[in-house]
């Protein structure tokens, strides 16, 4: 249940004029940002330094054998694997100082001057987060459409968690289990929102949503990722 809503995905029904992707150590972003860029026709603009998940990265980039040099800024890992796919270098913006989904959001806005759609393509435990970041950077830019589509909805197998059965690992159980509950205690008013640090509005969290994250962190307090 915590997944699913964090790993926002909207309805794209209409054209948009670039596709957004943060860099993290979900790889499988890579693919959809590609297939989006086929669809739409439209560049992808690449957002990510080196922050917490680079090392992450790095590691799902050895486990899958990939010839890529590591230790860089995501946006330049996430760039090459675009390339590998097809995207055309002209076809593709980077933005590698951004450190953390905040910075992605206020970074990219430095990068688009007119309204425009987005498409915004996360690590799906910090989609929403993203998207309530965005929201906040492109406020002052009326007439900007902001669409989320996290890139898979996370299969939680019996020792590992990833896009489905039979697809490579993206987080251990006990890691993914940190991540889904930090992030809701991010999105809370008095965390990142508008009665804490102020990083983001309001995000209104589904009561069930709630009920199973105090379940949770009742059972296992130290679980969350601060």
């Amino acid at each position: 249940m915590i997944a699913r809503y964090l790993a926002r995905r909207d309805p794209v029904e209409q054209p948009v004029d670039v596709v957004v992707l943060m860099g993290s150590a979900v790889l499988e972003s890579v693919e959809v940002a590609a297939e989006a860029h086929r669809t739409h026709g439209v560049p992808v603009l690449i957002s990510g330094g080196i922050g917490h998940s680079t090392q992450y990265l790095d590691d799902a980039v050895r486990r899958r054998g990939l010839d890529l040099a590591t230790g860089r800024p995501e946006a330049h890992v996430f760039r090459d694997l675009l390339l590998g796919l097809g995207v055309g270098a002209d076809q593709i913006v980077v933005e590698d100082q951004s450190t953390n989904c905040g910075e992605n959001a206020h970074f990219t806005r430095r990068l688009i001057d007119t309204p425009k759609t987005l498409l915004l393509i996360q690590d799906p435990t910090m989609q929403r987060r993203t998207h309530a970041c965005f929201e906040r950077a492109f406020a002052d830019l009326p007439g900007t459409t902001l669409l989320s589509h996290a890139p898979l909805i996370p299969w939680i197998g019996p020792d590992h968690v990833s896009a489905g059965p039979g697809r490579p690992e993206i987080w251990s159980r006990e890691r993914f289990r940190s991540l889904l509950l930090g992030e809701i205690h991010r999105l809370s008013p008095d965390v990142y929102g508008p009665n804490g640090r102020d990083f983001i509005d309001h995000v209104a969290i589904p009561a069930e949503v709630l009920a199973a994250y105090n379940r949770l962190v009742t059972e296992d307090p130290s679980v969350i990722r601060r």
